[in-house]
């Protein structure tokens, strides 16, 4: 919740000095319903028990698709930032049985207490790439106390990239438009020169 609250954030920041994300807004992303898809199962597994090692499987798959958005979006701005973090938050998960490994003194910080339940984010007793983990905290009691990982920090500056590239004037709603074509001179005749008969002699007369 507090790496979408961020990146809701960096989207809206342009408007701070009067300009608006025109880049990222007016931008044709494709197969963007993947990056719906996978919020909303994200949501499902942190809400719902599934059986067995469905949850974890889910959860990583989540990130695939999240990968799979940022490669056909490639050459967008941001978005290879964005896709730093989601492959260090995926590969962590991953190799973790699906979850991302926290840190003993973040989790204390941030005020979360471990439970039985699947968690996209726990401590975990040995813990792979605990590095690229959830080793930083934002404490309670702050709004959204919560954990967050080096790829979450990642995702929320790519998504800051993208919002600010192509920002324009609040106001300004032209869409972008080619390259203008350069103007061709019309092609002008030359003139005409007159140039006058030579005189003939009396006997060259008809």
């Amino acid at each position: 919740m507090l790496v979408l609250a961020l990146g809701l954030i960096a989207v809206v920041s342009p408007l701070l000095v009067g300009r608006w994300p025109a880049g990222l807004l007016l931008h044709q992303w494709r197969w963007k319903s993947l990056i719906w898809v996978a919020l909303i199962v994200q949501s499902v597994v942190l809400n719902v028990t599934l059986p067995g090692v469905l949850a974890p499987a889910t959860h990583v798959l989540t990130y695939v698709a999240a990968l799979g958005f940022a490669w056909v979006n490639r050459r967008a701005a941001g978005v290879w930032i964005v896709a730093a973090g989601a492959f260090s938050n995926g590969i962590t998960i991953a190799l973790n049985g699906g979850t991302l490994p926290a840190s003993a003194s973040a989790a204390e910080a941030a005020g979360i207490e471990q439970s039985g339940d699947f968690a996209n984010s726990a401590v975990l007793d040995n813990p792979v790439l605990p590095w690229l983990g959830d080793i930083f905290a934002w404490p309670a009691p702050m709004p959204l106390a919560n954990t967050f990982s080096v790829g979450d920090i990642l995702i929320v500056l790519g998504v800051f990239v993208a919002a600010w590239s192509g920002t324009r004037r609040l106001g300004d709603a032209s869409t972008p438009s080619a390259a203008p074509v350069a103007q061709r001179v019309p092609e002008v005749a030359p003139p005409t020169v007159w140039y006058p008969e030579p005189l003939r002699s009396d006997a060259e007369r008809p």
